[in-house]
């Protein structure tokens, strides 16, 4: 038997506390440590052949890494505080290196493609999945929840490190190299993963590696450790700091989230349909018969099949109206509207955009000339345009004010909705509101298409020559299967000609939500034409949104919230609540299902079901994606001052049935904005629990959002009451349990939150909704 390598290397460290990146900028050294913070003394001993690790403090020696099976080991080398050797046979080289506070740990490929190193096992884990999980190792929901289950680190872990509980101390690994990494999770006996790097042909970087911390047990100690580490590198911006490149940004403080959704450029209230029933059988009805046919993706046969209807018999029904309203709103969108057969009778504004050249008008210039023609031709069938889609948008925007929210971050659901109704975005601008459209560069269609314009691009070559080739030599598909995933590093040009088609005329939005570019989505691509890294990936997606936010002046958010982009993006969605277990057929297929989510489209430009429909959760889900139990503030802890989180959009704050009141205290708890989905309806069905709330949360945020985290505690054996602190006169206790609490000699309430500010407080019961 072969005498296993044992290396003992021992270095005690000094006690002392970060005070920011070598730069010593005033901000990073203005960063607070919490209460107690230290680095630890530690020692460690390394067996080679295993590559199993212990960590020893104060006397208490456990495994920071499980064995591997045993390799050769050659070319051993140990000097003082460092140790390196190579594995010949799986072609890699390990460096491990004593530092001041942590232990430095390089692994680099000598000719592998793949190494694992570390496997892992731990009491229990604090991982930075969204926010933060706390994970004990034998927790039956998180067992079934992970059994086998691969993560891509780049995606599923907002940050760049995970960390072990043990019973004395916890252990924190912090990745040096976040691309080309898998976690997989075996749940056999207890949750244990392992962490596996791919070296890809294509990378000239052979090396990933850690930085291996450790602290006390305690999800505060372990942030600040990160927190030190994104200081150091340079990579943390207060929004303080990012309000002072643009001021737009304070609009973001107190504001709650609303997607707002009104497509309809004009409404079923627009129309005077005694009058327009004499002229459904004309010119203008057969054209919008034959340009549905031509380019909308139902066609044109319910239009025509109501129209016939219509013309034999003495009313219009609900139904009937709806199909003409939806037809007249996708044909107002084409550039083919214009006939010059059609419309005989044009006003002098109208004529001067057809001067241009239909080909030579802007998108906005293009509505404004088609909503001309049709009122021309409908002249008094229709309102006057200036009420087109009033109530919906202006009116609906006017009446959040006047109820109380005096700041919002509004969302349109595409950039043509604004396009389409400007005086809705200028208003929003009066009233001091966010407004923005989303975007995406995320997949690209073949066809060009009005009802799908985030995948449509002006440079017909992207679609053969700059889209994402796998290692397969099969280009990626997009969203949803439907055409492919665009390489980010070729999009500028096109990122650049779409922002500047939409502000043309000087449309004044502030705001702009990018999709996907915060997620941690990165490929490779081994198109041979343009071979790109994850990495450049990443830089691509970061440049783009840096230049619609410098360039442009726009307060840029994206989807996920990873914390690469936490330099570049002010908000975003889908950190704080994710995409809850978007491969459960329940969810997403079966429509029978309670559980059932509901669609993505709503054929009148309403809220689609999928953003609106009430629908209960599974247990298990439950307890994996919404339990407090096992919710730690991981990312508000390093990040409440830089980046302002939210839930994904299609986990809205109402979208869970019984869980208002739940998501209300976490918003409060972890200074979250509450995220909601309007049209007229929904407004009016839920205008006072949304005032009621917005009205008690805004003045908290206001306040918080610009303070560090600085304390999180769980006061309650059963985890469900827990407290968050905000530098050091703001704290907020929640009680998340169905039974009353005692704190500190007081009663917290069952299912209520409160919040402590000096010597005040303010109490906020449940809604019971």
């Amino acid at each position: 038997m072969k005498k296993v390598l044992i290396v003992s290397l021992v270095i005690t460290l000094v006690v002392t506390f970060f005070t920011g990146c070598a730069k010593g900028s005033p901000q990073q050294k203005a960063i607070k440590k919490p209460a107690n913070f230290k680095f630890s003394n530690f020692t460690f001993d390394v067996d080679p052949e295993t590559f199993e690790v212990f960590i020893e403090k104060d006397g208490v020696k456990e495994r920071a890494s499980m064995p591997l099976p045993k390799m050769k080991v050659s070319d051993l080398k140990k000097e003082n505080n460092k140790i390196s050797w190579n594995y010949p046979d799986e072609k890699v080289k390990v460096k491990m290196e004593k530092k001041e506070n942590y232990l430095d740990i390089d692994i680099k490929s000598t000719g592998a493609k793949q190494f694992e190193w570390p496997k892992i096992s731990a009491d229990s884990y604090m991982l930075p999945l969204g926010e933060g999980k706390f994970i004990p190792n034998n927790d039956k929901y998180w067992r079934e929840f992970l059994k086998d289950e691969t993560l891509t680190f780049s995606e599923s872990f907002s940050m760049r490190f995970f960390t072990l509980n043990m019973p004395k101390y916890s252990m924190v690994y912090i990745a040096k190299n976040m691309f080309n990494d898998k976690i997989h999770f075996d749940t056999t006996s207890k949750i244990e993963f392992g962490f596996s790097h791919e070296f890809p042909a294509m990378n000239q970087n052979k090396e990933y590696g850690f930085r291996l911390y450790v602290t006390n047990n305690d999800p505060v100690h372990v942030a600040q450790i990160y927190k030190n580490y994104i200081q150091e590198k340079g990579e943390f911006k207060t929004l303080k700091e990012k309000a002072k490149e643009n001021p737009n940004i304070k609009k973001l403080y107190g504001a709650p989230h609303i997607y707002l959704w009104n497509d309809e450029a004009i409404t079923e209230e627009n129309i005077h349909w005694n009058q327009l029933k004499q002229q459904l059988n004309g010119k203008l009805v057969q054209w919008i018969k034959e340009l549905l046919s031509n380019y909308s993706e139902d066609g044109s046969n319910e239009f025509e099949d109501v129209i016939l209807q219509v013309n034999s018999q003495e009313y219009i029904d609900k139904y009937q109206k709806n199909v003409i309203v939806i037809a007249i709103n996708q044909v107002l969108k084409l550039e083919q509207f214009y006939n010059e057969q059609v419309f005989q009778h044009i006003d002098a504004d109208s004529k001067k955009l057809i001067k241009k050249g239909i080909g030579n008008l802007s998108e906005q210039e293009l509505y404004e000339l088609n909503k001309g023609l049709l009122k021309d031709e409908l002249k008094d069938s229709v309102d006057e345009i200036e009420m087109w889609g009033k109530k919906e948008s202006t009116d609906l925007l006017d009446d959040m004010y006047e109820s109380g929210i005096e700041q919002a971050w509004v969302g349109l659901p595409n950039w043509a909705n604004g396009l389409m109704n400007p005086d809705m975005v200028q208003e929003a601008n009066q009233l001091g509101y966010l407004i923005g459209p989303y975007d995406s560069y995320h997949s690209i269609h073949q066809k060009t298409s009005k009802d799908w314009n985030t995948a449509s691009f002006k440079d017909e070559t992207l679609y053969d020559q700059a889209t994402i080739t796998g290692e397969n030599g099969e280009k990626i598909k997009g969203f949803l299967k439907r055409g492919r995933k665009l390489n980010p590093t070729l999009t500028l040009p096109s990122v650049k000609q779409r922002v500047d088609d939409i502000l043309r005329e000087g449309i004044p939005f502030n705001s702009w939500f990018v999709d996907c570019d915060a997620t941690g989505e990165f490929y490779d691509d081994y198109s041979p034409e343009h071979i790109t890294t994850q990495e450049q990936d990443m830089k691509a997606r970061l440049k783009r949104m840096d230049y619609i936010a410098k360039e442009k002046h726009m307060v840029v958010g994206s989807e996920g919230g990873n914390d690469y982009t936490s330099n570049v993006i002010a908000f975003a969605h889908g950190l704080e609540t994710p995409v809850i277990k978007w491969g459960d057929p329940d969810m997403r297929e079966n429509k029978n299902s309670p559980y059932y989510v509901g669609g993505y489209w709503s054929q009148k430009g309403t809220v689609p079901e999928r953003y609106s429909k009430r629908v209960p959760i599974k247990e298990l889900y439950k307890h994996i994606y919404l339990d407090p139990a096992y919710s730690l503030p991981l990312y508000k802890l390093v990040y409440n001052d830089s980046v302002i989180t939210t839930h994904h959009w299609e986990w809205g704050s109402l979208k869970i049935k019984v869980m208002v009141d739940e998501r209300r205290l976490y918003e409060f708890l972890y200074n979250v904005p509450p995220l909601y989905h309007l049209d007229k309806q929904e407004w009016d069905e839920n205008k006072d629990m949304i005032v009621s709330h917005v009205k008690d949360w805004s003045p908290f945020h206001r306040k918080a959002v610009t303070k560090q985290m600085t304390g999180f505690k769980i006061l309650s054996k059963n985890r469900l009451v827990q407290s968050t602190e905000f530098d050091k006169n703001l704290k907020v206790v929640a009680n998340f349990s169905d039974k009353d609490f005692i704190y500190n000699n007081e009663t917290i309430q069952a299912k209520s939150v409160v919040i402590y500010e000096g010597n005040s407080k303010k109490v906020y019961e449940p809604l019971n909704n």
